[in-house]
C-alpha cells in the first residue's frame, strides 16, 4: 500500500468514529434505506452491503462492538478497506445496517392473539431473546437514529398489537418505545450480571457486605426485604416479572 493510500485510509478511519464510538456526520435514512446499497458507477461490485453487514454482525457477536472497524470487516470479507466505504461510509452507518440486519430475525407474520397485553409481552420476550443472541445490540440501540425495513416491520406488528386499545397514534409509539427501552436496559443489566457471576469471589463479597449492612440496625427496610422468602431469581423468571408489571400497569383507556 502506498503512503498516500495509507494516509487516506487512516483519515477515513478517523472520520468514521468519534471519541464516543458513533459516527460524526449522521445518517440520511432515505439515502441509507431507499438506495440500492451499492456503488452506482464503475465495474460490477464484488461485494454486497448484505455480506458486509453480515460479516460485521458476526464479528460483533464474537468479539463485541469494539472489534468492529472497517479494517477488520474488510479483512473478514477479503476486501480492501477503501472499497467498503462505498457501502458504509462510517461506523454509524454500519451500526444502523447491523441493527436492522439482526432485526430481520424477529417474526412479524405470526398471528396476534387480539389480547394486546399478551401480545405486547410476547413482543418483549422476542426482543430480549434477540438481544441475548446479539449481546452488542443494547449498546448499539442507544445510538441508532433510523428505522430500517426490518425494524419498521416489527414496529408495524407492535402497532397492530395495540389496535384493540383506544390509544392515539402518538401514545402507541410511546408505548413501543417504552417497551423497547425497558428490554434494552434490562438485557444490558442482565449481560453485566452474567459477567459478574463468572467471578464467584466478588459475588460472595457483595453478599457478605449486604448481610452486614442489613444487620447494623440502620437499614430496617433492607433487613426486612433480605429476610423475606425469596422468589425465583432465574433470568427468565425475573424478566417475566418485570415485564408483567410494566405491561399490566399500562392504561389503555386513552
Amino acid at each position: 500500500m502506498s503512503s498516500a493510500t495509507r494516509g487516506d485510509q487512516e483519515r477515513n478511519e478517523k472520520k468514521m468514529t468519534r471519541r464516543d464510538g458513533t459516527g460524526a456526520t449522521g445518517v440520511d435514512p432515505q439515502q441509507l434505506w431507499l438506495s440500492t446499497g451499492r456503488p452506482g458507477r464503475g465495474r460490477k461490485p464484488t461485494f454486497s452491503r448484505e455480506a458486509i453487514t453480515a460479516a460485521a454482525v458476526a464479528l460483533a457477536d464474537a468479539e463485541g462492538l469494539e472489534a468492529v472497524t472497517m479494517r477488520r470487516v474488510a479483512s473478514e470479507v477479503g476486501a480492501g478497506v477503501m472499497s467498503l466505504y462505498s457501502y458504509a461510509p462510517d461506523k454509524e452507518t454500519l451500526l444502523e445496517l447491523m441493527v436492522d440486519h439482526v432485526s430481520g430475525e424477529l417474526p412479524v407474520t405470526d398471528p396476534l392473539t387480539g389480547d394486546w397485553r399478551t401480545d405486547l409481552k410476547a413482543i418483549g420476550h422476542l426482543q430480549r431473546a434477540l438481544m441475548l443472541r446479539h449481546p452488542w445490540l443494547p449498546a448499539a440501540l442507544s445510538t441508532r437514529r433510523t428505522l430500517g425495513p426490518n425494524t419498521l416491520a416489527f414496529l408495524e406488528r407492535a402497532l397492530a398489537a395495540l389496535r384493540p386499545t383506544r390509544l392515539d397514534g402518538t401514545t402507541k409509539l410511546e408505548i413501543f418505545s417504552q417497551l423497547t427501552g425497558f428490554v434494552t436496559g434490562h438485557v444490558g443489566h442482565e449481560i453485566a450480571q452474567s459477567a459478574a457471576a463468572d467471578q464467584p469471589d466478588r459475588a460472595a463479597a457483595e453478599a457478605r457486605y449486604l448481610a452486614t449492612v442489613a444487620a447494623d440496625g440502620h437499614h430496617p427496610e433492607l433487613a426486612e426485604v433480605l429476610s423475606a422468602p425469596g422468589r425465583s431469581l432465574t433470568p427468565d423468571a425475573t424478566f417475566t416479572r418485570f415485564l408483567d408489571r410494566l405491561i399490566d400497569g399500562l392504561d389503555a383507556s386513552g
